[in-house]
């Protein structure tokens, strides 16, 4: 009788994955993991060269936006990379709004390290210039950087970013609400 040889379970890689450049409220644990429901398959902090954040889509009818990229010469984005199954990038892209409010955009951010590697991240077309983020939209993005350890010069440059009336806050103090 021959030697009896347990199964093991044989791990095969049955999706494609792909990486995500989050540069947005997606840097935040609780949006990206909580709300969004993410489960990534591994992070790594990331810059992506040539662009500027700006918060320029906008969101509702005052002043407030939401991140965004501008291609600009000389320009860098700070952000985490997020790996992702083929379906979970689908999944990302709905609660997104694609293609309504973003675009996917391929792009080569790169590693502390310099590595630069294939990824890609939103792109919104609806540009409203004079946008800002609100208070709240912001600390999303620094609690995020924070978690991940983004570089301080990087959390001093958001915390410095000019913030925009939020006119729900009006509403609430008019109602009542705290």
């Amino acid at each position: 009788m021959g030697a009896h040889r347990p199964l093991v379970p044989r791990l095969e890689l049955t999706a494609a994955v792909l990486w995500y450049f989050a540069y947005g409220s997606n840097l935040d644990p609780d949006t990206f993991q909580g709300r969004r429901r993410m489960r990534p398959l591994a992070t790594r902090l990331a810059l992506l060269r040539e662009h500027r954040l700006v918060f320029d889509l906008p969101v509702g009818r005052g002043e407030r936006g939401v991140a965004n990229l501008l291609p600009e010469a000389g320009e860098c984005v700070h952000g985490v990379a997020y790996q992702l199954t083929e379906s979970a990038a689908r999944w990302l892209d709905r609660t997104e709004g694609v293609p309504r409010a973003y675009q996917r955009m391929a792009i080569a951010p790169e590693t502390r390290d310099g590595e630069r590697f294939q990824a890609f991240t939103y792109l919104s077309p609806h540009r409203h210039p004079s946008r800002k983020p609100s208070r709240r939209y912001l600390g999303l993005l620094l609690k995020g950087a924070r978690f991940h350890g983004l570089p301080e010069e990087w959390i001093t440059f958001l915390r410095g970013l000019p913030l925009a009336l939020d006119e729900r806050v009006g509403q609430r103090e008019l109602f009542g609400d705290p």
